[in-house]
């Protein structure tokens, strides 16, 4: 149980990497807030795992609704007395409109990129006030590999997940004396519905064979990393930025080309 009586506070939670982050700290003992646009979708992930002795409650956040990245932290803390964990996992892209440099359109990029880094920030910034108050607390931001390794597309996405891989360092140096701590977590390519509907299966082939481990993550492995860094384990972890995706990027880029030849065994 080793965030047993923590509360923590998960966004863009009802699916995906969101859903195994709450399912996860939930099972380590925290009372997990899921906050969601969908409060219907919550408020039925959030009773069946209640079912299962877990502690999962609800809240309400509309990403294009800047005024709820407060509100949902507000409401939190007025039903809870304090928030120990914010899981910034919100993110957006737009496959048909987040191209290349030359084709994407300036307003979409700038749509994507403001919305991705406005959730974080401001979501960030309320929480710390409160947890300044209270001895100190964990942000935990959701990037992405992308925002370390540029792509031939989604040139706003990879923008914006590189800039909140900077702000998490930023975040961590201005509320150090706080006692506040944010690391960011980079998934890889996951199994989620949104890489099965957004990706095709000739691609998802084709990246594969650039990740050493040879598979796609899970998103129970990317809510582990988030679970460390949740808890009293990372104490003295602060500002880092953790990439969970099967080693890709670290190999030489014709690694995808090579290494069938190179296999030993």
């Amino acid at each position: 149980m080793r965030l047993e009586n923590k509360i923590v506070l998960v966004t863009a939670s009802t699916r995906g990497i969101g859903l195994a982050c709450v399912k996860a700290c939930a099972g380590e003992g925290a009372i997990v807030y899921m906050a969601a646009r969908n409060l219907e979708a919550a408020k039925k992930e959030a009773e069946q795992l209640n079912q299962q002795g877990f502690c999962v409650k609800y809240v309400y956040n509309d990403a294009s609704k800047p005024d709820t990245f407060v509100s949902m932290i507000d409401e939190v803390i007025q039903r809870e007395g304090h928030l120990d964990v914010l899981v910034n996992n919100f993110g957006t892209s737009n496959p048909q409109k987040d191209l290349d440099f030359i084709h994407t359109d300036i307003s979409d990029y700038l749509d994507i990129v403001t919305l991705n880094l406005r959730s974080v920030f401001m979501a960030s910034q309320a929480a710390a006030k409160h947890m300044a108050t209270q001895g100190g607390g964990s942000i935990i931001n959701i990037s992405s590999i992308g925002g370390l390794t540029p792509d031939i597309s989604q040139i706003a996405y990879g923008t914006s997940k590189a800039a909140i891989n900077y702000l998490t360092k930023l975040i961590a140096v201005h509320e150090a004396s706080h006692q506040i701590r944010c690391n960011a977590v980079l998934p890889g390519m996951t199994a989620t519905e949104a890489v099965e509907k957004n990706l095709s299966e000739e691609f998802r082939s084709l990246f594969l064979r650039h990740i050493p481990l040879k598979k796609i993550g899970l998103p129970e492995e990317i809510a582990a990393a988030v679970v460390y860094f949740a808890s009293d384990e990372s104490a003295y972890t602060t500002g880092q930025i953790l990439a969970i995706s099967g080693g890709f990027g670290l190999a030489t880029p014709v690694y995808g080309d090579l290494a069938d030849k190179s296999e030993r065994r």
